[in-house]
């Protein structure tokens, strides 16, 4: 059964961004003259300060550390969930700009990259995609276009030539009638298209799925778009370790390049389940990496 979002599901999406354009370009410069060692520092007071004063977010994130831990849930492990967001947030600051020497990377399927033209690469807001980027900024034969909804895409291009006036990301909005258009072009020149497929800011439709014991609701959208132009899809996720250290994995998701008319309905269904399956899994594997600090779990609607 399909369904539409309840106003809970979206909320994420009309919820003020706290913070600033102006004090990102300064964090970001202070980042870049001091180092990453120095400025981390900064990390534990402005940790503690959301923390606190995020009673939502908190909620969210214990009710989720609940079910990724199996266990009860100590203020040290909020405080470690919210530390983690931080320290990739930080990070960016080095990523986006090219700076990778101060990182370890450990790639998991990276062969499946080979296969990268013209693919699509889902991934969720489950930690670093800038940690994802840095290796195909690495790997000269991979380029990658994110595809978001168009209120996030002007965000994201803000925020990103604050903290680099020469970023080189590009990002297609959703909401434009020439989007799939630009998509398909994108595809044809050798791109792989990136998409966080956990979540969407509109009324589009969506699949009942079960992630870490609950029934989640997932868009149907970047699947369906996948399918519509025939291409393989592979998830994506960049995990943080910890100090200086991300893991990189990518796992095979779904190929509708010889799918049916009749069939794609049903495999669209079956790609969204193993994308399911696999947050589950890295939701358990690295569990302080979850960056939804929302209600995200909600039961369908009839």
């Amino acid at each position: 059964m399909t369904t539409h979002p309840s106003a809970d599901q979206s909320s994420w999406a009309t919820t003020p961004e706290r913070g600033s354009l102006p004090l990102l370009r300064f964090m970001t410069w202070c980042s870049l003259k001091f180092g990453r060692k120095a400025t981390r520092i900064a990390l534990h007071p402005i940790t503690a300060y959301f923390l606190l004063s995020s009673p939502e977010s908190r909620l969210s994130s214990r009710s989720y550390l609940e079910r990724a831990l199996g266990r009860q849930v100590r203020w040290t492990d909020l405080y470690r969930h919210f530390f983690c967001f931080a320290s990739t947030i930080h990070d960016r600051a080095y990523l986006i700009n090219r700076r990778f020497d101060p990182f370890e990377f450990e790639i998991h399927g990276e062969h499946l990259l080979e296969q990268g033209v013209g693919l699509f690469m889902m991934g969720a807001h489950l930690g670093s995609f800038e940690a994802i980027s840095a290796v195909g900024k690495q790997n000269a034969g991979l380029r990658v276009a994110m595809l978001m909804h168009e209120a996030n895409a002007r965000k994201i291009n803000e925020a990103l030539l604050s903290i680099n006036p020469q970023s080189d990301q590009e990002i297609i909005g959703l909401g434009n009638l020439d989007a799939m258009l630009k998509v398909e072009a994108r595809l044809k020149d050798g791109y792989a298209v990136g998409v966080l497929a956990d979540r969407t800011p509109g009324n589009e439709t969506r699949l009942p799925v079960e992630i870490l014991g609950r029934t989640a609701m997932l868009p149907t959208g970047p699947f369906r778009m996948a399918a519509l132009l025939k291409r393989p899809v592979i998830f994506m996720t960049g995990l943080y370790l910890g100090g200086n250290r991300y893991a990189i994995h990518f796992d095979r998701l779904a190929d509708f390049s010889a799918v049916q008319p009749d069939e794609r309905d049903q495999a669209i269904k079956d790609a969204i389940s193993r994308y399911a399956g696999l947050l589950d899994r890295y939701c358990k594997r690295a569990p302080y990496n979850w960056f939804n600090f929302f209600d995200f779990w909600q039961d369908p609607q009839e």
